[in-house]
């Protein structure tokens, strides 16, 4: 069993607190390894590190291509340990491998060799033309780093959210804190190892592990700290926005969603029921963006619903280190009885339970965290089942009698992460777009990323954006510079305004 320290300004040590927490596989129970738990005191030294290498300047004023050369090579370093990678991402998530090896890894590879691409848009100055108000000036603009900066990330993707919040931020020049999610560290502190290997300046990216009650709160409470990007549920960003808020550290918060899914008459069925259970169920349903609430036309609501449920009876749920599983386990114990509890207000609501809802059958289930995928049909849009985040394997099937009503339905939440439409009509489908209040809308797809568009949500699913330009620009200030071009005070605008009739 592997033991992990924290990474505090370039090396390896044991909690000050003196304890350390167990990590287990949500498949069977078993402890995979032993992290040590990190308290305010580590924390404090692991901002001060942060601190300490950002104002010394090596790596902050460093240009930014050579701070982008660092992150090829560690595009290079995650290629070549992929599968273990992939395997840690498994055992300690839950995730089947097929999704780890296929989806997660590769992604990270992917966001490495693009952020490393994108310094080059922070590498020289943006000019302005000359002023016209007044005619005696020039002016333009740098990118440069905010500080240190604090990254949150959550258990169901560890590896990948954490790229999408590292790489930008230390390409951009800041330094790093890193706190990862206690049920879900173990491919972070492999990264951190990679990452080590690089040779950045000591500071310059720090990880702490712990709980968020302790670890988290002295992470964004600390006043050498200057930005928080953090992914979690909406719940706990007003909790970490309300306590940035204190001495105003810059946020990006990526959040909660209960996303919308239209079906619209059109559509291919079989492409839309297998689309529609792949945007619902991927990683058991614990996916902020997860398309957990489906619209369908009356017309042909029967006929999807039939499909659905007989093409959900073909998933196979077990081993998630076995290739042919498409389903694993929930992340934990007080996961699955999260889920249990919406599962049982679905059924007192009302909606009519057509699949799953329980434990499989089987001695391979008995441990473990495990919930067969499950469907309702008949919901209405004022259920809890269809109005709140449950983050599971439970989609709530909603028929609907025109487009325009399923619009309002789709808007008509306090989120607006993702969103998605199914049909054949592409064109239609876009405008259909247009009118949906999401950060992102998928037409006939769900979950895949463009590394060079942004994401992040409208409403209480988040503030500011991740991936992309805008998510790089995300850890940078900008800086305007205004110069007099004239040679003389004479000639100078300010002189003329104030002292130009001085008679000096």
């Amino acid at each position: 069993m592997n033991t992990y320290g924290l990474y505090i300004n370039g090396k390896w040590e044991d909690a000050k607190t003196g304890r350390t927490l167990s990590v287990i596989n949500p498949a069977n129970e078993e402890i995979i390894a032993e992290i040590s738990e990190a308290g305010k005191k580590d924390v404090d030294e692991a901002v001060g590190a942060a601190r300490k290498a950002f104002d010394k300047g090596e790596w902050s004023r460093m240009h930014p291509r050579e701070r982008a050369s660092f992150f090829f090579e560690l595009e290079k370093h995650v290629a070549a340990n992929s599968s273990e990678l992939s395997e840690i991402e498994t055992q300690d998530t839950g995730m089947v491998i097929r999704i780890s090896s296929g989806m997660v890894v590769p992604m990270v590879g992917l966001f490495c060799q693009r952020y490393a691409e994108m310094a080059e848009y922070l590498a020289e100055p943006k000019s302005r033309a000359q002023s016209t108000f007044p005619a005696l000036c020039w002016d333009y603009t740098v990118r440069e780093p905010i500080g240190v900066v604090g990254c949150i990330v959550p258990w169901n993707f560890p590896l990948f959210l954490a790229t999408w919040k590292i790489i930008p931020a230390m390409v951009a020049g800041n330094t790093v804190v890193l706190k990862p999610s206690s049920w879900a560290p173990l491919s972070l502190l492999e990264l951190t190892k990679l990452i080590d290997s690089l040779g950045l300046p000591e500071g310059v990216f720090n990880l702490v592990t712990g709980p968020g009650a302790e670890a988290g709160d002295a992470l964004v409470e600390h006043p050498l700290v200057d930005k928080i990007s953090m992914t979690g549920s909406t719940e706990v960003g007003k909790e970490v926005m309300g306590k940035a808020a204190r001495d105003l550290k810059r946020v990006t918060l990526e959040l909660g969603g209960k996303n919308p899914a239209i079906v619209l008459e059109d559509v291919d069925l079989e492409m839309a029921v297998d689309g529609v259970l792949f945007g619902g169920l991927v990683h058991q349903g614990q996916v902020c963006m997860s398309g957990s609430r489906v619209y369908i036309p009356r017309k042909i609501y029967k006929e999807f619903v039939g499909l659905i449920v007989e093409r959900a009876t073909t998933l196979v749920l077990g081993d998630p280190m076995d290739g042919d599983s498409d389903m694993g386990p929930l992340i934990s114990r007080r996961q699955w009885e999260r889920v249990m509890g919406y599962i049982e207000k679905g059924r007192n609501e009302g909606a009519n339970l057509l699949l799953g809802g329980n434990v499989p059958n089987g001695r391979q289930f008995e441990k473990g965290f495990w919930l067969e995928p499950t469907l309702f049909g008949d919901a209405s849009h004022e259920m809890v089942i269809s109005r709140e985040e449950i983050f599971g394997p439970v989609l709530a099937m909603i028929p609907y009698d025109s487009e325009k009503e399923a619009v309002l339905m789709a808007n008509d939440t306090p989120y607006g992460l993702t969103a998605g439409i199914w049909g054949a009509d592409i064109d239609h489908a876009n405008k259909i777009a247009q009118d949906l209040r999401a950060g992102t809308v998928f037409i006939n797809d769900w979950h895949t990323l463009n590394p060079n568009f942004p994401f992040g949500g409208y409403k209480q699913s988040g503030i500011g954006r991740e991936s992309g330009l805008e998510g790089l620009y995300e850890f940078t200030e900008i800086k305007t510079v205004h110069i007099n071009i004239k040679r003389t005070r004479e000639e100078s605008f300010w002189f003329q305004m104030l002292l130009g009739n001085t008679g000096d």
